[in-house]
């Protein structure tokens, strides 16, 4: 599924040029992706345009969703378990760091929930933050694009 999430992101950097889901099924089809990864993929793209449709100002709610600089979140022991330690330190260095809103950070979670594996590999979680940013249309910046896309197998902690 993530191959099909990194084809996605590198064809149609501008998430307005994705083509409908089902046009989307036959070009990923037609790059030779196996059909169980191409709906799984378009399944949690599906969830990724749900969500981020929920996540819209509307006139009763007009910001997204916003935090006290002292509020907490707290994860469920399912989301620990699911996330794993690697993936929930890297999302409290994201929001650290100020590149990951409230709002985005709980989208995040949410596809993270819904992807695959026990714990959530952090390669897939990169792939996912990459993924919020590319559907709300916001371009990392560069020191944070080098993190999400970083190879961290040959890095050597000092």
């Amino acid at each position: 599924m993530f191959e099909v999430l990194v084809f996605v992101y590198e064809n149609y950097w501008r998430g307005e040029a994705v083509p409908e889901l089902h046009q989307l099924e036959r070009k990923l089809s037609a790059h030779g992706f196996e059909p169980d990864e191409i709906h799984d993929a378009l399944v949690w793209l599906d969830g990724l345009n749900i969500a981020a449709d929920q996540s819209q100002p509307t006139p009763e709610a007009p910001e997204p969703f916003t935090a006290s600089p002292h509020s907490l979140r707290v994860f469920s022991v399912a989301e620990q378990d699911h996330l794993g330690a690697a993936c929930l330190g890297f999302i409290a260095f994201l929001e650290s760091s100020g590149v990951l809103p409230p709002y985005l950070r709980e989208i995040v979670v949410d596809r993270a929930m819904a992807a695959p594996g026990d714990p959530v590999p952090l390669d897939a979680l990169k792939i996912i933050v990459l993924m919020v940013y590319w559907r709300f249309g916001h371009e990392p910046d560069a020191l944070v694009l080098d993190e999400l896309c970083d190879d961290t197998e040959g890095r050597l902690a000092h």
